[in-house]
Order: C-alpha cells, then structure tokens, then sequence
C-alpha cells in the first residue's frame, strides 16, 4: 500500500449517520476479485436513481465536491458488514481520510489496512467542519506523524493506534508485515520439507 505522512485536501461533507457497508458498496458490485475499480460504484444508490443518472440532492454530484479527498461524516460510519470492498471503493473514488464522531470496528480496522486514514473526532468539531465545507470550500491538512489536523484557523490532535499510524507511514500492510518475516517462513517451510 502506498505510505502516507501528510495528506491536503478538500472536505467532502456527508451529513448521515450509520452509513453502513452496503451503502457504501451494494452488494450486487462485489464481484470482482481485484481491489480497484469499485469507486465508480460508491454510494451507488444514493448517487444515481433507478435509470443510472446522477442525483442533484447528493453531495458527491455536486460539481463543487469533485475532487475531494477528505470525507467527514456522521456517528457510527461503516456499520453493517465486514466487507473490506467499503474502503477500497472509498479509496477508488480517492478518499485518503475520513473523520467521523465514531466509526464500527471492522471497517475502522479495514481502512487502516488498506491506506486509509480514519479519524475519530469529537462530535462539536465534526459539525463545524461539516457546515464549513457546506458553505463553501474547506480543505483540511492531515499530518500523521504529528497527529494534527489544521483548518485555516486552527489545529486540533487526534489518536490513533501506534501500530497502524507506523503501517501507515511507512506502507505497510498485512502482506507486507508477513513478508518481513520472509527468512523465517522459508526456514520453516524448508525444515517442514525434511
């Protein structure tokens, strides 16, 4: 996966709460086997009606939003399924964080795994960048080694797991962590061969 140390970008608001797995990514869109090419498909059904055509009501049709990369949502984002398509499609369409009051566990932990900075932040600061971004362009800078993120007036600090902030940083995922123990799998694999 590709490291990540800072990240700018434009707020994408996503004024809901419990948006869950399968409004991120229908479930008839789960067929492919590769991890690209479901951005297309986020937020399908809240995206574009029965006849394929863009909604105007939704935030990521409007013109202004196009190339945002940061989404801030509401409370419990995520929820649902454990399917792991959820991050990969938000990460197609090209959002690298999102900040939410809270996320469910296992797209939390997915989306750390696949490159994604997920924050977890204090319900009032939430609503202030989600008005801001809905009045006019709000771009954020996310720095992952300071653990800040600043506005135009301000910095605010957010937590994250030392582990994952260090996978992050240095682009490292599952496969990679295991391959970092290559000499010792093929020690064991060679003995097991005997």
């Amino acid at each position: 996966m590709e490291a990540i140390r800072e990240h700018e970008g434009l707020v994408v608001p996503l004024d809901r709460s419990n948006v869950d797995t399968d409004q991120i990514i229908p479930k008839q869109f789960l067929k492919r086997i590769e991890r690209t090419g479901f951005g297309q498909f986020l937020f399908y059904n809240w995206r574009f009606d029965d006849d394929g055509n863009e909604r105007d009501d939704f935030v990521l049709n409007d013109p202004s939003y196009k190339e945002g990369t940061v989404l801030v949502a509401g409370d419990n984002f995520g929820c649902g399924s454990s399917r792991e398509h959820a991050p990969w499609s938000l990460q197609d369409y090209g959002f690298r964080v999102i900040i939410a009051p809270s996320f469910a566990d296992i797209f939390y932990n997915n989306a750390l795994k696949n490159g994604i900075i997920p924050v977890q932040m204090n319900e009032n600061q939430v609503s202030e960048w989600m008005k801001q971004a809905e009045n006019g362009k709000l771009v954020l800078k996310v720095d992952l080694e300071k653990q800040i993120i600043s506005d135009s007036e301000k910095e605010v600090h957010f937590d994250i797991p030392a582990f994952h902030k260090e996978n992050l940083l240095n682009g490292l995922d599952d496969i990679a962590l295991t391959l970092k123990h290559e000499d010792k799998i093929t020690a064991f694999e060679s003995a097991a061969h005997v």
